[in-house]
C-alpha cells in the first residue's frame, strides 16, 4: 500500500492527537514509513521488529514502558538510529514542535 495512511493503536490517550503514519514504500521483506508527530500527539509502538529512523524534523518525544518507566529521546533533524527490538511502548511528543521521522521496518 504506497502512499497510503495506517490507523494509530487505539489504547493511546483517547484526548491526546494520534501521530500520523503514512506508508511510503513497501515489500514482502520490508515497509518505510514517515511518522509525524504534532506537539502533544501519541502513539503505541512496538518493538518486535529492528528499525531504521532517520529524523526529517527533530524534537523530544518521551517513551512510556509498560511499568511507567519514562525515557526522553531527543532527534536531531538529519540523526540516523538502529533501534533494536525491545518491550512495547507508548510515544509522545513532549515537544513545542512538530517531530517527524522516516522509518525503515523489516518484516
Amino acid at each position: 500500500m504506497v502512499g497510503g495512511a495506517i490507523a494509530q493503536d487505539k489504547k493511546a490517550n483517547k484526548g491526546a492527537p494520534k501521530a500520523v503514519i503514512k506508508v511510503m514504500a513497501e515489500n514482502a521483506k520490508v515497509t518505510a514509513t514517515e511518522t509525524t508527530y504534532a506537539p502533544g500527539a501519541e502513539s503505541n509502538t512496538s518493538r518486535a521488529e529492528i528499525r531504521v529512523v532517520r529524523a526529517l524534523s527533530g524534537g523530544t518525544l518521551q517513551r512510556t514502558y509498560a511499568d511507567g518507566k519514562k525515557e526522553q529521546v531527543v532527534y536531531k533533524t538529519g540523526d540516523v538510529r538502529i533501534n533494536e527490538p525491545g518491550p512495547a511502548y507508548a510515544t509522545k511528543n513532549i515537544g513545542k514542535t512538530e517531530v517527524k521521522l522516516y522509518v525503515v521496518r523489516l518484516k
